[in-house]
């Protein structure tokens, strides 16, 4: 365990004690609720960052831990705030940073007038990754068959969950404040846009599959020469950058949700940045565990319970346009569909080791009655 998480402990343990250095007791307790409060809201995050990791390679895989970690604690939940501030303030980069280290108060407030831009782009984001996998007609498990099944006979209409997201922009224009009209618009529209285009870049980017009988000889050349190899190699090297993409803006979506509620925790930008920063370093220590222990084929269910939690988490953020939703009932729904997939993911197990004597018992009694 030491392996995974021995580093998140540590850096943990130096946050903390960096929090009470330059805050005191206070700035302790803020520093470990958004920690909590993070993981609460990302473990779903982390099911599904697997389910992409153990897709991509070694290299990519530890890209993904370093170089990613970086982007998810001081792009994500440092810079990406100040960015947002100085675009929807219309403020230049240095004078928001000023205010966030001179006027903190003022800052939140800036960062909360950006929700609207924030919640629609990250909503509509999650949501098209939730509908995209009910409409999966190949998928063979289901959990929740009642409404699975049917669902996933629906994805045969093409389009539909990009017209399921055009409509919900639209209803989330109309319930914003008026003036935010354009605001919720053009931030639906942009995270569409940007779930269409990394799903096209990691299409286009796929590795091709080789054909046995004619690229490869009978003593196991390939017949395709060094250009060939050169080619699928710079295929998978694309597919795997596609695919650290998708990861980051999939981050960024998770993030948001918890970047402006931390405010009604702290205003100290240190502050959120080393609370959330901590949660962020536990979710990619969970997500290369999950990964390498194999976790998604252990608990069948556990993927879907993600996915309904990406769901409801979509749903939250465009009802933030009009109704505040305390982050806590967030978090806490996202684990119950995690933990009550990793229930019903060991009921099914034992269910199947309890059927497998009586299978194999009607198996050798038709091949006894076979012999007679």
């Amino acid at each position: 365990m030491l392996r995974y998480f021995g580093f998140s402990v540590g850096l943990t343990v130096a946050a903390l004690v960096t929090a009470v250095f330059f805050g005191g007791p206070a700035a302790l307790l803020a520093v470990a609720v958004l920690g909590v409060l993070e993981v609460c809201l990302s473990f779903d995050n982390a099911v599904v960052n697997a389910k992409v990791l153990r897709r991509m390679s070694p290299l990519w895989r530890k890209l993904f831990l370093y170089v990613g970690i970086f982007i998810a604690v001081f792009g994500m939940r440092l810079l990406l705030p100040i960015v947002l501030v100085s675009v929807t303030a219309q403020l230049s980069i240095p004078e928001v940073w000023d205010l966030a280290l001179t006027d903190q108060q003022a800052y939140g407030e800036n960062v909360e007038s950006a929700a609207e831009a924030i919640y629609t782009f990250g909503g509509i984001f999650l949501l098209m990754i939730f509908l995209n996998f009910l409409f999966d007609e190949d998928r063979d498990i289901h959990w929740l068959s009642w409404i699975e099944k049917p669902l996933a006979k629906a994805g045969k209409l093409p389009y539909l969950a990009i017209v399921i997201a055009l409509a919900v922009i639209y209803v989330g224009s109309q319930i914003a404040d008026p003036e935010k009209y354009s605001t919720v618009l053009v931030s639906g529209l942009a995270g569409l846009f940007t779930y269409l285009l990394i799903g096209g870049l990691n299409e286009l980017m796929e590795a091709p599959e080789e054909d046995d009988e004619d690229d490869v000889t009978a003593t196991g050349a390939s017949t395709t020469g060094g250009n060939g190899a050169g080619t699928a190699t710079k295929a998978v090297a694309g597919a795997g950058a596609a695919a650290f993409l998708y990861l980051e803006v999939l981050d960024a979506s998770f993030s948001f949700d918890g970047v402006i509620g931390a405010f009604a925790i702290s205003s100290d930008i240190f502050i959120i940045a080393l609370g959330l920063g901590i949660g962020a370093f536990w979710v990619r220590s969970l997500t290369i565990y999950m990964v390498d222990k194999g976790t998604l084929d252990e608990y069948r269910y556990l993927e879907h319970g993600a996915m309904w939690a990406i769901g409801f988490l979509a749903a939250i953020m465009i009802l933030e346009l009009r109704f505040h939703i305390s982050e806590y009932v967030t978090g806490l729904t996202g684990l119950l569909f995690i933990v009550a997939a990793v229930i019903s993911s060991v009921l099914a197990t034992r269910r199947d080791k309890a059927a497998e004597p009586v299978r194999i018992e009607d198996e050798r009694d038709e091949v006894a009655a076979g012999r007679r």
